[in-house]
C-alpha cells in the first residue's frame, strides 16, 4: 500500500491566506467504482510549520529561567541521582552525548521535540464530531511551565480521522490503512525540522542568546490505544517489552528496539511476525524516517490513562463492586454499596478536596472525578471488603502518589519499587475470591512495571503526561467548536486558535517590554495583595470570645501566651480582632510548588462559613528535627485572632489537639488520632492544612448524615496522606 500527498484544493488555498498549511493524502492502490469510499476519499491533515513552531518556542521570553538549555545531572544527595526536569533523564544527557560525538554537530543545543496526540470528541448529539489534535512542545522547558498550561504545549495539527461502513471498518485492509496514515501525516508533520536533526540550526533563546540548535524526536504522550498505533504492535502486547499478552502479569520483558524490530520484519513472514513478536509488518512507522529516533524508547509513562483513569477507576474500583456483587445478596450488596457511598460524602471538608454528595455513584467519569475519589475512597471501604483487600488499594495509592512527585531520587524510586510489589502481592486476592480469575494479564496494569525506567530517561512523569492534553483539549478543540458555527467547524477553530496563539504571543512580547506595566489592573491586584484589608475584622472582648468559643478558661491560655511571648507576667487588659481565615505556605521536599512560588492553601475557621460551621485540621509542626509525622502534630483550628497588647499585635489561634494513638495502621497505612482531652499549650509553628478521614468501623452513616459535623460525630480518624501529594510526600 502507498500513499500520495495530491496538490492543494481552493479549501486548502483558503487556509494558506490564514497562514495554515495542509497536506492531502489518499490511497493510491486499485481503485474502480466498486471500491469502498474509505479509498476514493481524500484526507486533509491541517498543520502548521513544524520548524516555525519551533524556534518560536524556543525564542520565547517567558520561558526565561526555566529554560534548560543542556542536559544535567542532579544529586539531592551523594551518589544520589534526582530526576526532575526533562533534561534531567538519562535519555537526554545520550542523544546530547551522541550530538557532541558528531563534528558536524559538535557544541550545539540539544532540543527535543516532545509529541502528544489523542482523540476527543467534543459532541456525541449532534453528528458525534471528533477531533484528532497533534500537540508539540520543547523538551528543555522546565515541568512546572509545562503543567501551568502556557505557551509551552501547543497545537501543531490536527490530524484526519478514516470513516468506513460498519462492513469495511473491520477489514484489515482498512486498519492498515488508518494506521499507516497516521503515521505517514505525523513524518510530514515533522519533516521540516528533519534536516536540522543533524545539521545545526541558529536559534534565538529565551535569554537573548543565540545558538546551534540540533533538533530531536523526544517523548511522545499517549494512552494505551494510541501507544499500539504509534509503536506498530497487535492490541494486548506492551508497546515497551517484548512479554506475550499471557505473561505481562510477570513483569517487565526485553524492550523492544528499533533495530531488533527491522530485524525481526526482514527476517521472517509477516504471520509469524504478527503472532510471535505482536508486530504488525505492514506498518511504517514515522520514526523511520528520523535519526536516532526509537518509538518504544520514546513512549513515556501515562499518569492519567495507565494510574488514575485505568487501574484504579476501571480495574480495582469496579472489582470492589463485584466483589460484593459475588459474596452478598444483590439486596445486601446495594445496602454496602450505598454505604460506601454514604461514607465518602461525610469525608470532611478539606482545601482543594472535592465534595461527592452522592458517593461514587455516577456514569460519567472525568479524569477529576477519579483523582478527587482516590482521596477518600480507602477509609470507606475498610470493613465491607477484606483487609487484604484494602492492604492492596494502599499499595497501589502509595505508587501513584510517589509517581507523580515533581522530582525524584533513588529513594522515592525504591520506594515506588517496594509500593509496587505490595501492590502485586496483594492484588491476587481480586482472583482468589474470583473476581478476576483470569488473572492480570491486562496492559494498563503491566505498564506499571516500565515507570522507574521511563523516570530515569524522561524525568517526572508529571510533565509528559496525557494529562496535559486532556487539559489542553478544552482551550485548543472544546471552546473553539462551541464558538464556531458548527458548520465546517475545524477551518473556524484553526482560524480562533491562531488568532489567540498570537494574542497570547504578543502580551508575552509586550510584557517583557514592560510596556504593560503600570495598567490599570495590575495595580489594582497589588494594591490588593500588599495593603492590609481590615474589612471583616471586628474588635471582642476576651469574654465574648470565650462565650462563643465554648471555651472559659480562654482568658487563663491567652495569659500563657502572652507569657511565652513576653516573657513576663503582667495583668492582660487587651481587646481581641476576630478572624475568619489564615494563609498557610508551605512546600514538599521535592518541588517549589507551582510555577515560581510556594503553595498555598487556606485554612478556614468559621462559625458560618455558606451556612455551616468549618473547623479546619492543621499539621503542627513541633519537632523541625523529626522526619514526616514523627516531627508533627494534628488540630484543629478552633478560632484566630490577634491580642493587642502595649500598641503590639499578637496574632494567635485557639486549637484543639489531636493524640496519634498508634503507629500507622498496618492493613490502611495510615495514622490514627482522637481528640485530647486535656488541651496542652507549647510553642509550635503552623505547617499546613491535614485531612481527615473518620474511622467508620462497623458503623453504618445515616442516610442524611452531613459531612460538616464528620469532625465531631466521630471518636477517631485517619490522617489521611492521600489528600494529595504534597501531604503523602510530608506524612508518608
Amino acid at each position: 500500500m502507498t500513499f500520495a500527498v495530491r496538490g492543494r484544493s481552493p479549501v486548502i488555498r483558503n487556509l494558506r491566506k490564514a497562514e495554515l498549511g495542509s497536506l492531502m493524502f489518499r490511497y493510491t492502490g486499485p481503485v474502480d467504482k466498486d471500491s469502498p469510499s474509505w479509498k476514493r476519499t481524500d484526507y486533509v491533515v491541517h498543520c502548521r510549520n513544524a520548524r516555525q513552531v519551533a524556534r518560536n518556542m524556543i525564542g520565547n521570553e517567558d520561558f526565561n529561567g526555566r529554560f534548560d538549555t543542556t542536559p544535567y545531572q542532579e544529586y539531592s544527595a551523594p551518589n544520589t541521582t534526582r530526576f526532575s526536569n526533562s533534561m534531567s533523564g538519562q535519555w537526554a544527557y545520550r542523544q546530547a552525548t551522541k550530538i557532541a560525538e558528531d563534528p558536524e554537530s559538535h557544541g550545539s543545543m540539544l532540543s527535543p521535540m516532545i509529541l502528544g496526540a489523542d482523540k476527543t470528541t467534543v459532541s456525541v448529539g449532534t453528528g458525534n464530531s471528533e477531533f484528532h489534535p497533534l500537540y508539540m512542545s520543547v523538551g528543555n522547558v522546565h515541568n512546572s511551565v509545562r503543567r501551568a498550561h502556557k505557551d509551552a504545549i501547543i497545537p501543531i495539527a490536527f490530524l484526519a480521522i478514516p470513516k468506513a461502513a460498519r462492513g469495511e471498518a473491520e477489514t484489515d485492509e482498512f486498519r492498515t490503512f488508518r494506521k499507516q496514515l497516521y503515521h505517514v501525516s505525523i513524518a510530514h508533520i515533522m519533516s521540516p525540522l528533519r534536516p536540522y536533526m543533524e545539521t545545526y540550526n541558529v536559534v534565538c533563546c529565551p535569554d537573548g542568546h543565540f545558538r546551534r540548535v540540533i533538533y530531536q524526536l523526544g517523548p511522545f504522550i499517549a494512552d494505551y490505544p494510541e501507544q499500539v498505533v504509534l509503536s506498530g504492535i497487535v492490541t494486548g502486547w506492551c508497546p515497551k517489552c517484548l512479554l506475550p499478552p499471557e505473561d505481562l502479569y510477570k513483569g517487565g520483558g526485553d524492550p523492544r528496539c528499533r533495530d531488533h524490530t527491522e530485524e525481526v520484519i526482514n527476517t521472517f513472514d509477516a504471520d509469524e511476525v504478527w503472532i510471535a513478536w505482536g508486530i504488525d509488518a505492514n506498518i511504517i512507522l514515522f520514526t523511520t524516517y528520523f535519526p536516532r529516533a526509537d518509538i518504544y524508547e520514546l513512549l513515556t509513562p501515562d499518569l492519567l490513562h495507565q494510574l488514575i483513569k485505568g487501574t484504579f477507576k476501571d480495574h480495582l474500583v469496579d472489582w470492589v463492586e463485584q466483589y460484593l456483587y459475588l459474596v452478598h445478596p444483590k439486596v445486601k450488596a446495594r445496602r454496602r454499596m450505598d454505604d460506601i457511598d454514604r461514607r465518602i460524602a461525610a469525608a470532611p471538608q478539606f482545601p482543594g478536596l472535592r465534595h461527592f454528595p452522592e458517593g461514587h455513584n455516577f456514569k460519567q467519569w472525568t479524569g477529576n472525578d477519579s483523582k478527587a475519589l482516590m482521596k477518600v475512597y480507602l477509609p470507606a471501604i475498610q470493613g465491607h471488603v477484606p483487609d487484604n483487600m484494602v492492604r492492596c488499594f494502599a499499595a497501589y495509592l502509595d505508587f501513584c502518589y510517589l509517581a507523580r512527585r515533581s522530582a525524584h531520587d533513588e529513594g522515592s524510586l525504591a520506594a515506588m519499587q517496594e509500593a509496587l510489589d505490595r501492590f502485586h502481592r496483594y492484588r491476587v486476592i481480586f482472583e482468589t475470591v474470583g473476581v478476576h480469575p483470569e488473572g492480570f494479564s491486562l496492559p494498563r496494569q503491566h505498564a506499571l512495571v516500565h515507570y522507574i525506567t521511563g523516570i530515569r530517561l524522561f524525568g517526572s512523569p508529571n510533565g509528559i503526561c496525557s494529562s496535559i492534553t486532556e487539559s489542553k483539549h478544552i482551550r485548543v478543540v472544546k471552546q473553539p467548536w462551541r464558538r464556531s458555527s458548527r458548520n465546517n467547524a475545524l477551518l473556524e477553530m484553526l482560524c480562533t486558535n491562531q488568532r489567540l496563539d498570537k494574542l497570547s504571543a504578543a502580551r508575552s512580547v509586550f510584557a517583557n517590554r514592560h510596556m504593560l506595566d503600570g495598567d490599570v489592573l495590575t495595580d489594582a491586584m497589588n494594591v490588593a495583595f500588599v495593603t492590609e484589608d481590615h474589612d471583616g475584622l471586628y474588635m471582642r472582648r476576651v469574654e465574648e470570645l470565650a462565650a462563643e468559643y465554648k471555651q472559659p478558661d480562654l482568658l487563663v491560655l491567652l495569659r500563657r501566651f502572652l507569657f511565652d511571648q513576653l516573657y513576663a507576667t503582667d495583668e492582660i487588659d487587651s481587646s481581641m480582632v476576630d478572624l475568619s481565615e489564615l494563609n498557610a505556605t508551605f512546600f514538599a521536599p521535592s518541588e517549589l510548588s507551582g510555577d515560581r512560588g510556594m503553595h498555598r492553601e487556606l485554612i478556614r475557621c468559621n462559625p458560618s462559613w455558606r451556612g455551616n460551621p468549618r473547623y479546619d485540621t492543621v499539621l503542627i509542626g513541633v519537632d523541625a528535627d523529626e522526619p514526616g509525622m514523627n516531627g508533627m502534630a494534628v488540630s484543629r483550628v478552633m478560632g484566630l485572632m490577634a491580642v493587642t497588647y502595649s500598641g503590639i499585635r499578637y496574632p494567635c489561634a485557639l486549637i484543639d489537639w489531636f493524640d496519634v494513638l498508634e503507629d500507622p495502621s498496618d492493613v490502611i497505612g495510615m495514622y490514627v488520632v482522637q481528640p485530647e482531652l486535656d488541651d496542652d499549650e507549647q510553642q509550635v509553628f503552623l505547617f499546613r492544612a491535614v485531612h481527615l478521614m473518620p474511622l467508620y468501623g462497623d458503623a453504618s452513616i445515616p442516610v442524611d448524615f452531613h459531612f460538616l459535623y464528620s469532625l465531631d460525630a466521630f471518636e477517631s480518624f485517619y490522617v489521611n496522606k492521600y489528600s494529595d501529594y504534597h501531604s503523602h510526600e510530608t506524612i508518608f
